[in-house]
């Protein structure tokens, strides 16, 4: 007998504690694959998004720039990204459990991205912990459910606004990152970031799926629809270095990157 998917995922999406969250996110993504949820079971939750008492979230502004010159500049910076996997795990699971009515594919991939998101903390959890440090040590922001909160009411916007502009600046801002670490000595995390951009492509490729099968659905045109959000909600403008070949990759067309980085 099958369970209903929407409560399951409101559980994950709640829990507070770190090791309870992932272990229910990957319990999710094991039933699913196993036929044991159903998507079209219409029973209603209440969503809240669960994050643990640590790290101390902060104003965008407030979290001090990170250096990976030192060992302890490393352990910021690797820091602040387990902080963006981790808000993706929450992002995703959001993302299947707000919106009803879509096809069944829509809950299979970002169920599959939850579960993936969730081994991206795993990993860059342990690099923190073998630079003697563990999340939640330093601050960190919450700019990523701020614009979830913002587009709670449609998925078009969210998928527009959330994988396709914030998860995507990841795809620009991974390799410099990558270079200085590599610089600084730090091979095991420059590597651990080579597995997360791979991954990271595709999640953007969906969220680039979903936002154009929605415009279709509606009739709007997606690429010009994109840009009337990006105007709406005030959203940051794509900035210099722009990693082509990953938006490319991810669903981008070099028309559209043309017209978003040209200078007004």
């Amino acid at each position: 007998m099958s369970e209903a998917l929407f409560p399951r995922l409101a559980a994950a999406l709640a829990a507070t504690e770190i090791g309870q969250k992932l272990a229910l996110t990957a319990a999710i993504a094991a039933d699913w694959q196993a036929g044991r949820l159903d998507w079209t079971n219409p029973a209603p939750v209440v969503l809240s998004c669960g994050c643990p008492p640590r790290p101390l979230l902060v104003p965008h502004r407030e979290v001090p720039q990170r250096s990976p010159a030192t060992p302890e500049g490393r352990a910021r910076l690797l820091h602040a990204i387990a902080h963006i996997e981790f808000s993706a795990i929450n992002l995703a699971l959001d993302h299947a459990a707000r919106f009803r009515g879509l096809p069944r594919d829509y809950y299979a991939d970002w169920i599959g991205v939850a579960a993936e998101e969730a081994e991206h903390f795993i990993l860059l959890r342990g690099r923190l912990q073998a630079l003697g440090h563990d999340y939640g040590d330093f601050p960190a922001h919450a700019g990523l459910w701020d614009m979830a909160e913002k587009t709670a009411h449609d998925p078009l916007a969210r998928m527009a606004l959330v994988p396709r502009l914030l998860e995507a600046r990841g795809l620009d801002a991974t390799p410099p990152i990558q270079r200085k670490l590599e610089q600084s000595g730090d091979h095991e995390s420059a590597s651990a970031l080579d597995i997360i951009l791979r991954d990271e492509i595709g999640h953007v490729g969906l969220g680039d799926r979903w936002f154009r099968f929605l415009c279709r659905e509606r009739g709007r045109e997606p690429e010009g629809t994109y840009r009337e959000l990006l105007a709406a909600y005030e959203a940051p403008r794509l900035q210099a270095p722009v990693n082509v070949e990953a938006r490319l990759a991810a669903g981008f067309t070099a028309a559209e990157l043309a017209a978003l980085t040209e200078k007004r």
